[in-house]
C-alpha cells in the first residue's frame, strides 16, 4: 500500500527533516504543493532553506505536541527510535509513519527510470556524476544526493522528466524499499557492522538490492566486489562489470595518467575495444573507478561519449570529498569525509599526487563500533601520512560500550609504524598545535564524517 500520492498533496511531518536526504525529499514533497512540518535538533542550511520555502520547522528536544492532527503522514530517519516522542504521538493519532527509505521508494514508483547508486564507498561521487551526464546530455533528471553539489545547487535537484537519480544507502537495509530499473554496485565491504554484525549478512543485503531490478532492468557492478556471481546469483536482469584495472571486464581504465594536482585521465575502453580518452576534475583512482562505472552505464542507456566525457571533465567534486577550503600561511587546507579505512587509502593516496611538502591528516574517528571493528586497519590506512592529529571519536547515534578511544589509534600508530602522531581532547588544542607545527607548502587535510572540518575553517579564519 502506497502511503503518498504526488498528485494529490497533503500535510506531510518529517522527524529529522535536516538530515541530507530527509530535507531533500521535503524540498519535493513543497515543490509538489504539500504542507511540510518537521523537527530537528538545530538549524542548518538546509532546514533554513527549507523554511525558506513554505516549511514550518521546530528546534531542541522532540515532543508529542510537534506533530499537528490533521497530518497525513510521518516520516522519520533511521535514528529516530520507537518511543521517539513524535512517533509515538503519530501513532496514537492513527497518523501511518513510514521512515526515509520507503519514502523513497514510493517517489520512485513516480518515475521511468531510475539510477539507484549503491556501494560502501564512492556513491555520492558516482551518483553526481551520473546526474552531471544526463544534465549534460538535455535531460531533467530529479537528483537526490547524500553530498552537496556546487553544480545541483544543494543535494537535491527537481527534475521534470522521466528520470530519478538517486543514492542508495545500505545502513539498516533501507535500499531495499526501493524500486531501481538500473543499478550501479560500486563496491562491497565490512562496513555497518553494528546493524549488520557480519560482512556476510551485508554482502546478502546487496544481493537482495540487486534482484529488485526488473528483467529489463541493468546492473553495472565493480569487479572488485568478492565473488560477483555468488553475490548477484538470482538476478534476473542483464549485468556489466567495470574496473578500474581489470581488463577482463566489460568496461575498464587504460593507460591513467596525473596531472599536477592529481587529477587523472584515461582511456576508457570494453571488450570492442578503446572508447576514449576521459579527463577527471577530481583527484585520485578511485574517481577514476566511479567515473569508469557511471560511464558504462550511460554509454548503456544511449548517452554519447562526448557527452559523458564533457560531463565528467566540468565534474570538480561534492562538499567534503577532497574539498579544498582555502589556504593560509602557505598551507593548503582541504576536507574529507573519508572514515572507513578503504576511504582513508584512498584519499591519501589522491594526496600523494597533489603538490605538497609534508602531509598532515586531523583524523576524526566515526562512532565507537567501526573504531572498535577497524581499529588496526585504521591505523594502517592513517600510516602513510606524515603527521597525524587525533581527535576524540565523533559518536553520532552511539554511546561507548566498547571501550575504545582515539588513543588506542594513536597507541598503534606510534608503537606498530612509528609515526608522528599526537592527541588532543579539543578542537582548540588541535588548532593551536597546528599553528605553531605545519610550514609554508604544507599540506593539511580535516578527515572524518563528523564536524572535524570546523578545525580546518577555523584555521582560516584565524
Amino acid at each position: 500500500m502506497n502511503h503518498i500520492d504526488l498528485d494529490k498533496p497533503t500535510k506531510v511531518h518529517f522527524t529529522g527533516i535536516g538530515g541530507i536526504s530527509m530535507s531533500g525529499f521535503a524540498q519535493l514533497l513543497l515543490d509538489r504543493g504539500f504542507t511540510v512540518t518537521g523537527s530537528d535538533w538545530k538549524k542548518s542550511a538546509l532546514t533554513e532553506r527549507l523554511e525558506a520555502q513554505g516549511a514550518r520547522i521546530s528546534y531542541g528536544m522532540q515532543r508529542a505536541g510537534g506533530v499537528d492532527p490533521d497530518t497525513g503522514l510521518l516520516v522519520y530517519t533511521a535514528a529516530a527510535k520507537g518511543d521517539n516522542p513524535e512517533l509515538e504521538a503519530a501513532r496514537a493519532l492513527g497518523i501511518p509513519c513510514i521512515d526515509r527509505g520507503e519514502l523513497a521508494g514510493e517517489i520512485m514508483l513516480y518515475f521511468k527510470r531510475n539510477f539507484s547508486i549503491a556501494g560502501t564507498h564512492g556513491k555520492t561521487t558516482t551518483t553526481s556524476m551520473i546526474a552531471m551526464i544526463l544534465m549534460e546530455a538535455g535531460l531533467d533528471p530529479t537528483v537526490s544526493v547524500g553530498g552537496v553539489i556546487p553544480e545541483l545547487g544543494g543535494n537535491f535537484r527537481i527534475g521534470h522528466s522521466g528520470d530519478f537519480v538517486i543514492e542508495s544507502c545500505e545502513y539498516t537495509d533501507s535500499f531495499l524499499d526501493f524500486h531501481p530499473t538500473h543499478a550501479i554496485i560500486t563496491n562491497i565491504e565490512a562496513e555497518h557492522l553494528d546493524y549488520f554484525k557480519t560482512f556476510e549478512r551485508m554482502q546478502a543485503s546487496f544481493g537482495k538490492f540487486a534482484e529488485l531490478l526488473p528483467e529489463d532492468g541493468l546492473l553495472v557492478y565493480n569487479t572488485s566486489i568478492a565473488d560477483p556471481d555468488k553475490v548477484f546469483a538470482y538476478v534476473a536482469c542483464r549485468k556489466v562489470s567495470y574496473s578500474v584495472s581489470d581488463e577482463t571486464a566489460d568496461y575498464y581504465c587504460r593507460d591513467i595518467a596525473y596531472d599536477r594536482m592529481g587529477c587523472p585521465s584515461f582511456t576508457l575502453c570494453s571488450k570492442d575495444g578503446k572508447i576514449g580518452r576521459i579527463e577527471l576534475g577530481v583527484p585520485g583512482e578511485h574517481n577514476a573507478s566511479n567515473a569508469c562505472g557511471a560511464a558504462a552505464m550511460m554509454l548503456l542507456n544511449g548517452i554519447p561519449f562526448e557527452k559523458i566525457a564533457s560531463a565528467l571533465k566540468n565534474y570538480h567534486g561534492t562538499a567534503r570529498r577532497f574539498e579544498k577550503k582555502g589556504e593560509v600561511g602557505g598551507v593548503t587546507i582541504v576536507d574529507d569525509y573519508a572514515h572507513h579505512p578503504t576511504e582513508i587509502k584512498a584519499t591519501l593516496s589522491a594526496a600523494a599526487k597533489y603538490p605538497h611538502k609534508e602531509l598532515w591528516v586531523v583524523f576524526q574517528p566515526h562512532t565507537y563500533s567501526r573504531t572498535a571493528s577497524f581499529l588496526n586497519e585504521i591505523a594502517e590506512a592513517l600510516s602513510s601520512a606524515d603527521h597525524i592529529v587525533l581527535a576524540d571519536i565523533y559518536a553520532a547515534r552511539e554511546t561507548n560500550t566498547f571501550g575504545v578511544s582515539s588513543l588506542d589509534v594513536c597507541n598503534i600508530l606510534k608503537d606498530k609504524f612509528g609515526k608522528d602522531v599526537y592527541y588532543f581532547p579539543s578542537f582548540d588544542e588541535i588548532e593551536t598545535f597546528l599553528l605553531g607545527s605545519v610550514s609554508e607548502g604544507d599540506l593539511l587535510i580535516t578527515m572524518g564524517a563528523g564536524d572535524i572540518l570546523k578545525v580546518g575553517e577555523s584555521l582560516l579564519g584565524k
